[in-house]
């Protein structure tokens, strides 16, 4: 039996080391073709957070877990008074423990998380680099731009390939760091205006945000919350990946890559909603080991990527990134964003302009259901016990559903019309503000 199980693990151990080979190899492939071809050649990949309600309406949401995990180098908007010059339709408040303004202060319906544009070439190039944000804020960026006003613009870029700069990073990990894992070339920004400190380094270009604005595919519970209706709001056909849930221990994964959705009608003929145009159907996923479900998001996730065009170690740089979020507690949604829509939520400007471009947003709508809202509910009224141990649980099921519970509670406070009840979801919002 130890002899089968040496010998399982020996083959395990040869296809692990198989794939990582492989994957070398592909990328050295990728990466040889657009440097001997004297090309430069882009990348970019990143996602799109928003929360729905059962019903599919689209909520406002910010973080009540605290701030993000970016190390300090990582320039960000911090006045409140710049923040309110910009951003249409977006609602502001102030950091819970500095008093400032920042991206966890403003209220919006979608966040735009770690957009990395990386940059390929077999010489050293100088480009302008400028992503438009017409309808939300950038927060986050490194390194340094020349201005962050209607979205982001670096300036003059130097991209340097062969050079091995010390780039910066602190003792504490962090999610910013597995994006470096590329072969991608390093990039030199020294033009910000009024700057006269030093360049800074990096291996990619990446800013974050937030903002208002539709996304194309609503999502909402079935009236039984047993399933999922997808529908493509927009004017593309665009991909859903998969549906994941997890719950405490136990999570699963229902998967629709092979899914191309076409765009809903504009009046939709008669019949079930669910048999209409543009719409499709998906139980929630049957819960079981999390590690599988996670195993097998992954490679779906993993594919579908690759199939988009980015080459496979920015996969799994993405996938370093993320894995931590996007398998967390609750019910979601992930889908491709389509390349036109990216363009128009992200208009990109390079000049001159790349051989080659590719953009890979991933959509991922969280989905408020009925367990969850009832949860958070049940916290917050053990929040008021006079036992110390209620207390000290209510708390920790609301620090468990993390980012999310915000825009539970504002929905919760909009449908209830018990008086207690409000005034119960108010103090713990305003103690947020």
């Amino acid at each position: 039996m130890r002899k089968e199980l040496r010998n399982y693990g020996m083959v395990l151990g040869v296809l692990a080391l198989a794939f990582t080979v492989r994957l070398v190899l592909a990328e050295n492939l990728f990466e040889a073709r657009s440097n001997s071809e004297g090309r430069l050649v882009v990348h970019e990949w990143g996602t799109f957070t928003s929360v729905a309600g059962a019903d599919g309406a689209a909520l406002e949401w910010r973080p009540l877990a605290g701030p993000s995990d970016l190390p300090s180098f990582v320039h960000t908007t911090s006045r409140l008074s710049d923040l309110r010059r910009r951003g249409p339709g977006l609602r502001y408040g102030l950091d819970r423990t500095t008093g400032a303004g920042g991206k966890g202060t403003i209220i919006a319906t979608v966040r735009m998380e770690t957009p990395v544009l990386y940059f390929y070439s077999d010489r050293e190039r100088v480009v302008s680099v400028r992503v438009g944000f017409p309808q939300g804020q950038v927060t986050e960026w490194y390194p340094r731009a020349r201005s962050v006003r209607d979205g982001i613009d670096w300036g003059t870029v130097r991209i340097v390939p062969g050079v091995d700069p010390a780039f910066p990073c602190e003792k504490d990990e962090s999610h910013y760091y597995p994006a470096r894992e590329t072969g991608a070339a390093p990039v030199r920004v020294c033009m910000a205006e009024g700057y006269e400190g030093e360049p800074e380094f990096e291996k990619f270009l990446f800013y974050r945000g937030v903002g208002t604005f539709d996304l194309p595919l609503e999502v909402r519970l079935d009236p039984e919350a047993r399933g999922v209706y997808v529908t493509n709001t927009g004017d593309t056909a665009l991909r859903p990946m998969l549906v994941y849930e997890r719950r405490g221990a136990e999570a699963g994964v229902c998967l629709l890559n092979t899914w191309p959705l076409e765009p809903r009608p504009v009046e939709p003929p008669p019949g079930p909603t669910h048999a209409a145009p543009g719409n499709a159907y998906a139980e929630r996923p049957s819960l079981g080991d999390a590690a599988a479900a996670v195993r097998r998001a992954e490679e779906s996730i993993r594919t579908v990527l690759l199939e988009e065009g980015l080459y496979p170690r920015e996969v799994e740089a993405m996938l370093a990134t993320w894995r931590d979020s996007w398998f967390e507690e609750g019910l979601r949604v992930f889908y491709i964003l389509p390349r036109s829509a990216t363009d128009s939520i992200l208009p990109l400007e390079i000049d001159p302009a790349p051989a080659e471009t590719v953009r890979v947003l991933v959509g991922r709508v969280e989905i408020v259901t009925p367990e969850k809202e009832r949860e958070i509910l049940d916290a917050v009224e053990g929040l008021s016990s006079h036992v110390i141990e209620v207390r000290e649980a209510a708390g920790t099921a609301l620090r468990r559903h993390g980012r999310f519970a915000e825009p539970t509670l504002r929905r919760a406070l909009e449908r209830s019309t018990d008086p207690e009840v409000r005034s119960r979801l108010e103090a713990v919002l305003q103690a947020g503000e």
